[in-house]
C-alpha cells in the first residue's frame, strides 16, 4: 500500500494526497454478500436532527463481514481484495472448501489465492484466526473478541494492530493500540497480523467537497456563535470562548468521561497514555 500526491493542477488537487489502490483486485462486490444501506442525515424517527454535521454523501452499500469466524477446520482461499466504503481498512473475498463465501477485514500482506483457516488447530500464520490461548507470546494481533463466540470489536481499522504480550491464569494480556494493556479471556478469538491499508493515515482529502462525498456536512465551531446558541459564543471581534467545553456545557479537554464504577475496569491493567 501506498499513497500518491497529485500536481496542482486545480486548488483541490494542491494537498490532496490518495491511496494508490494497487492492492485490491475487484471493483464489484460479491452480490450475495451485499445488502442495502439507509441514511438518517442526522435525522431521529420524528425527522428531528439529533446529530448536527450529518447528511449527504455518496449511497452505499454494506458488505456483509464475518467477524466470527465460525467455520473451523475448513480451508479457504482469498479471491479478491475489495475496496469497502463502510471502513478505512480492505476487506478479502474468502472461498471456502465447502462452498461458503464470506469477506473478511484484509490483514496486511494477505494476497490473492493463499489459504487461510480458523480454530484452534489453525497455523499462527497471517490471517489465521484462533483463540488467544493457541496463539504464541509476543504475536501481533488484530480483530480480537471481547467474549467468546461475540464476533471480534477490537483492533479493526486500518493499520492498526495489538500485541500478546503474556498469559495469567484463564486470561491473556494484551497491547491495545491506545497503550492500554488488559486482561481478555483466552477462549476469545483473534486473527493473526496487522489490519492491511496503514497508509491510511497519510491521506488528505485536499478540500471540502471530498468531506460532503463522506456525508459530513461543514462544521461550526462554537466560538463563532451567539451566547444563546453556546457556552463559548459571544464576546466582541474575535474573543476567545473561555474553557472548552461542548454546547450542552460538558467540558471538551480534560474530563474523565468513562464511568467509575464499569464493570468492565477490573480487566484494565494500565489505561491508555494520554
Amino acid at each position: 500500500m501506498a499513497v500518491r500526491k497529485l500536481k496542482p493542477t486545480t486548488p483541490g488537487q494542491r494537498h490532496k494526497i490518495i491511496g494508490t489502490f494497487e492492492e485490491i483486485t475487484a471493483s464489484v462486490p460479491e452480490k450475495s454478500l451485499v445488502v442495502g444501506k439507509k441514511s438518517s442525515g442526522g435525522r431521529n424517527n420524528t425527522g428531528k436532527m439529533t446529530m448536527r454535521y450529518l447528511g449527504g454523501g455518496h449511497k452505499r452499500s454494506y458488505r456483509l463481514i464475518d467477524f466470527k469466524r465460525t467455520k473451523d477446520g475448513i480451508p479457504a482461499t482469498v479471491k479478491t481484495i475489495e475496496y469497502d466504503p463502510n471502513r478505512s481498512a480492505r476487506i478479502a473475498l474468502l472461498y471456502y472448501a465447502d462452498g461458503a463465501k464470506t469477506y473478511i477485514i484484509a490483514p496486511q500482506g494477505l494476497e490473492v489465492g493463499q489459504v487461510v483457516m480458523s480454530g484452534a488447530e489453525a497455523a499462527p500464520e497471517v490471517g489465521n484466526c484462533l483463540p488467544l490461548a493457541k496463539i504464541p507470546i509476543g504475536t501481533v494481533i488484530h480483530n480480537i473478541e471481547l467474549r467468546p463466540g461475540q464476533g471480534s470489536k477490537m483492533v479493526r481499522s486500518a493499520g492498526a494492530f495489538a500485541q500478546l504480550t503474556s498469559r495469567e491464569g484463564n486470561y491473556a494480556i494484551i497491547k491495545m493500540p491506545s497503550g492500554e494493556t488488559r486482561k481478555i479471556l483466552s477462549t476469545c478469538k483473534a486473527t493473526i497480523g496487522s489490519v492491511g491499508n496503514s497508509d491510511h493515515g497519510l491521506e488528505k482529502s485536499g478540500k471540502a467537497g471530498r468531506s460532503r462525498w463522506l456525508g459530513r456536512r461543514p462544521h461550526n465551531r462554537g466560538v463563532v456563535m451567539n451566547p444563546v446558541d453556546h457556552p463559548m459564543g459571544g464576546g466582541e471581534g474575535r474573543a476567545s470562548g473561555g474553557h472548552p467545553r461542548s454546547r450542552t456545557g460538558l467540558y471538551a479537554k480534560g474530563l474523565k468521561t468513562r464511568a467509575p464504577k464499569k464493570h468492565s475496569s477490573k480487566y484494565i491493567i494500565e489505561r491508555r497514555k494520554k
